[in-house]
Formats: structure tokens, C-alpha cells, sequence
């Protein structure tokens, strides 16, 4: 069986929006209400930072990405081959796990319509009737 070529990490419930918000939002959410120890606001802020200096902001090129009626639900996905991405995303799950909310790990091969790309992500409109595999941690 092959390798799925796509990866997300994500709430395993979606928003009111419907929309399962990726685990850079959730950690974004968690420092917004202050719910971080000082040591915590520090990581965040650091791994913000080499996150932004990694890889491409797709908004910069692609300012209508995510905008919500052009392109309903879109989300991030990266590409298997992104590994050093990938790894970097540990230290948000281990902020989620430390503050007990749910993330999962979500592999597919067909994200949805892709509406970006570039050599580490995609951007794609998923599907309604799929999801991925996922593997939840809590």
C-alpha cells in the first residue's frame, strides 16, 4: 500500500463553520485567551517565528486562498515530503496535549480541489463526503 502524499494535523471537530481548524489555529487560540504559562507564550512564539521563515505564506501570493466564499473550507495540507515541516509541528501537539484538547493526524492522497501550491503545502478545498485517515490524540 502506498504512502499517502498529504498530511494535516487538525481538531478532530470541526468549528461552527464546519471547518476542522488545523493545530496552528488551535495553539493560536489557546496564547488568545492567555491560557499558556509564560514558558509556553515563548515556544509558541518561537516556533511561530521559524514556521513564518520556513515556508511560504500562501496569502502573499494568493491573498483569496482561504477567503470563505470563494473558497469554502479551505485548508493546508503538507506535502509528505515536507519532513522538517512536519517534525516542527510536534511542539503544537505537545502544547494541545499539555492543555488537554484533542488534535488529530490526518493522511490522504486526495486532499480536495487543490487552489495552491508550492514545494512544501497545498491549500485545498475538501471534499464533502471525505476525510482522510485519521489517527486522533487526545
Amino acid at each position: 500500500m502506498a504512502v499517502p502524499r498529504y498530511v494535516r494535523f487538525r481538531s478532530p471537530t470541526p468549528n461552527a463553520r464546519g471547518v476542522q481548524v488545523g493545530v496552528f489555529a488551535l495553539a493560536n487560540g489557546l496564547e488568545h485567551v492567555g491560557a499558556f504559562t509564560p514558558e509556553e507564550s515563548e515556544r509558541w512564539r518561537r516556533a511561530n517565528a521559524w514556521f513564518e521563515a520556513a515556508y511560504p505564506e500562501p496569502t502573499s501570493t494568493e491573498p483569496r486562498v482561504y477567503d470563505r466564499t470563494a473558497n469554502p473550507g479551505a485548508v493546508a495540507w503538507f506535502r509528505r515530503t515536507a519532513v522538517e515541516l512536519i517534525e516542527m509541528t510536534t511542539l503544537y501537539a505537545e502544547l494541545l496535549d499539555a492543555h488537554r484538547v484533542p488534535w488529530e493526524r490526518v493522511e490522504t492522497d486526495d486532499p480536495g480541489r487543490v487552489i495552491y501550491e508550492d514545494a512544501v503545502q497545498v491549500i485545498a478545498v475538501p471534499h464533502s463526503d471525505r476525510a482522510g485517515a485519521a489517527a486522533s490524540h487526545r
